[in-house]
């Protein structure tokens, strides 16, 4: 019989292949088994029980957060649920291949709070929209980065995919999103005006949408030939693009955190606002589940202040 060992790599090079899950998912759930494993010190299929399991749910409850504001801080039940997720994976896996061990459904996830939503107010929004103001190559990209994240709800890993060839003629863009879906979205007419004034100005030949720009890019980078016609100009990472909102957000007077997804938030909060349906824009999102999509909800039901308003007693 294999090892345990040996049926988590056997697990992940499924989940690449045959689930077509992306690297990161992988990497993730690599991750997540691994640290089970090492606790467990097991390397039998048939020893993974409900004791087990409930000894590394304890344990896990009692782990400080890696990036934990204040000591003491332990992991949240949304984290924890993440390992629970990955090994309940690997338990239907090791079911379909009739290997004997804890059925995955023995597994039951933590009950997580309510998600709450971050978010800034539309006069934030626009600070943070016209924060590049400038006509150098940085603020150009900056501003269509901003304006297009704002435009199409892009999550940052699916901005960071965008290649230099899009098609600008077009009102519709086709994203591959999570677990390889692909979905319509949808360009403004100012992001477009935005990106084609970046696009204009670029003297490149690289094939991303994004790239770092000469003075981002480091000493040591241009000593290995970096050079800005160069077509191998790193493209933005999803660290990088966290790191222009972040810094034109605190040029913008923002007190309050803001990344991408923080764009992306707005995004959703603005199209049911102003009176879209939610299954479209859990279509636009890219989200699998509609409970993903109804937590922009309680934030945008203008029905139900217009009720409050209408029919409290003001005293």
């Amino acid at each position: 019989m294999a090892s345990l060992k040996q049926l988590k790599t056997q697990f992940l090079e499924y989940t690449e292949i045959e689930k077509g899950r992306s690297l990161h998912t992988v990497r993730n759930y690599d991750h997540y088994l691994s640290r089970f494993l090492e606790f467990s010190k097991n390397d039998n299929p048939a020893n993974i029980t409900d004791t087990s399991v409930r000894e590394f749910r304890l344990w896990l409850n009692r782990q400080s957060a890696g990036n934990a504001k204040a000591k003491g801080e332990t992991l949240t039940k949304k984290t924890q649920n993440y390992y629970l997720i990955a090994l309940r994976a690997f338990l239907k896996y090791l079911a379909r291949q009739e290997v004997k061990s804890l059925p995955a459904e023995r597994i039951e996830l933590a009950k997580v709070s309510e998600r709450s939503l971050d978010l800034i107010t539309p006069a934030e929004l626009n600070r943070l929209l016209d924060s590049p103001k400038g006509s150098d190559l940085k603020d150009l990209r900056d501003k269509a980065i901003l304006e297009l994240l704002f435009s199409t709800g892009l999550r940052v890993s699916e901005l960071c995919s965008l290649t230099a060839d899009i098609d600008l003629s077009s009102e519709e863009l086709s994203i591959r999103g999570k677990g390889g879906k692909v979905r319509v979205v949808f360009i403004s007419p100012n992001a477009k005006k935005y990106l084609k004034n970046y696009l204009t100005a670029r003297k490149d030949m690289s094939e991303a949408l994004f790239l770092q720009v000469p003075n981002e890019i480091s000493k040591k980078s241009l000593s290995k030939g970096a050079v800005i016609k160069n077509k191998n100009i790193n493209p933005l990472t999803r660290r990088s693009i966290e790191r222009i909102v972040k810094q034109h957000a605190i040029k913008s007077g923002i007190s309050k955190k803001v990344t991408p997804h923080v764009i992306r938030h707005c995004f959703a909060t603005d199209l049911l606002s102003n009176g879209a349906d939610l299954r479209s824009v859990q279509a636009i999102l890219g989200h699998a589940n509609i409970g993903t999509t109804q937590i922009y909800t309680h934030v945008t039901d203008k029905h139900l202040r217009d009720i409050y308003k209408r029919f409290h007693n003001k005293g």
